[in-house]
């Protein structure tokens, strides 16, 4: 972990979003037939949320990634009825969406201790078995996380999204200088002089068309959707992917960006948003910060630029719009402090929002 100025900082180890692993309940135990005696049940294989895990420590952890849960005890003259077989709990993060080999959801963890059953154990022998002991379920699951980081960066290679996570976190994404995308989501946390943590995760580089899949298509779009919020980060003078492209002006970069999330899936545009303009330390990109914030303030007024399957059907309203340069430093500590309002905003809007679900739900059983 690294101080630096106001705010310390911490960097994700390898990250890692889904896990398949096999699970199996345990079997029933013997039952004794002159007696009477009913074997013990097989116990059961249970996932459980816990706050401090990830899933790169479940497989670091488990490499084999098998889950058995014990047998049930057999029954005998002392014992008529079997104890019954211990479980098998396995630890994954909060976050954390569980289905089985076909992709049907089995149950979701979104808070600490939160608990789902994924593997039953047998029953022990008994005289409806004829005192022969069941098998333990067998089951292929998979572990997705549903939520990766607090704020997603969204925008297009080269806007400088891996040099501001760098910037905001210390983290140590790949870099460079001409239309590169990171290939996997990166990971980092700024941690407040309160000690108060907010994770940041840049994702693989959207392009043009990813909601058909093209380039990493569907993969970023899939990591949007496990943020709380997004920050759009887009560069002052614009963005063309190669020489064969099309040049966007900033403006047209965020239509294209938001088109492409509504593309996808319509409640991406739900999410609240930020937009931080990057490379201000450009020349004459006062000039053009002036030109992209009128722009957003009146956008149908620039609209009939676009051809018509180019347009969404709504457009984002910015919680807050930064100019940074996350080569010099400018405006990143503003950035920092806008994130860290805004999340506190909507958790009080959410806090807000469920206790006026309960006092209607408590209404209503009067």
């Amino acid at each position: 972990m690294v101080r630096c100025g106001s705010v310390w900082f911490r960097k994700y180890g390898n990250f890692i979003d889904n896990l398949r692993l096999f699970t199996r309940g345990g079997s029933g135990g013997m039952g004794y037939p002159r007696l009477g005696g009913e074997g013990g049940k097989g116990g059961d294989v249970w996932v459980v949320a816990h706050k401090k895990m990830t899933l790169k420590q479940l497989k670091d952890k488990y490499p084999q990634k098998r889950f058995v849960a014990g047998e049930g005890a057999n029954s005998c003259v002392n014992a008529l009825k079997g104890s019954r077989g211990k479980d098998c709990e396995i630890p994954v993060p909060v976050g954390i969406s569980v289905t089985d080999e076909n992709g049907k959801i089995i149950g979701e963890l979104s808070k600490e201790k939160d608990r789902i059953l994924v593997a039953e154990g047998g029953l022990g022998g008994k005289l409806l078995t004829n005192f022969l002991p069941l098998k333990g379920q067998k089951r292929v699951i998979h572990l997705d996380l549903k939520l990766i980081a607090d704020i997603g960066l969204v925008g297009f290679p080269n806007a400088g999204k891996s040099s501001l996570l760098s910037q905001v976190s210390h983290a140590k994404p790949a870099i460079a200088d001409y239309a590169f995308t990171t290939l996997q989501p990166e990971l980092g946390k700024i941690v407040y002089n309160d000690f108060r943590q907010i994770s940041v995760a840049d994702l693989p580089g959207l392009i043009e068309g990813a909601h058909m899949n093209k380039g990493m298509g569907h993969k970023f779009l899939k990591h949007i959707e496990r943020t709380r919020q997004l920050l759009f980060v887009v560069d002052i003078s614009g963005f063309q992917l190669s020489s064969q492209t099309q040049y966007r002006t900033a403006f047209e970069t965020i239509i294209l960006l938001t088109k492409e999330l509504e593309l996808y899936k319509e409640e991406l545009q739900t999410k609240p948003a930020l937009l931080a303009v990057n490379k201000m330390d450009l020349p004459g990109a006062q000039d053009m910060f002036h030109v992209l914030m009128n722009q957003l303030q009146n956008p149908k007024d620039f609209l009939h630029l676009f051809k018509k399957n180019m347009i969404p059907e709504r457009t984002v309203e910015f919680q807050h719009i930064i100019p940074i340069s996350a080569i010099t430093g400018e405006g990143i500590e503003e950035l920092k402090n806008y994130i860290r309002k805004s999340l506190d905003e909507h958790a009080n809007q959410e806090n807000e929002h469920e206790q006026g679900r309960g006092r209607e739900r408590g209404r209503h059983r009067i």
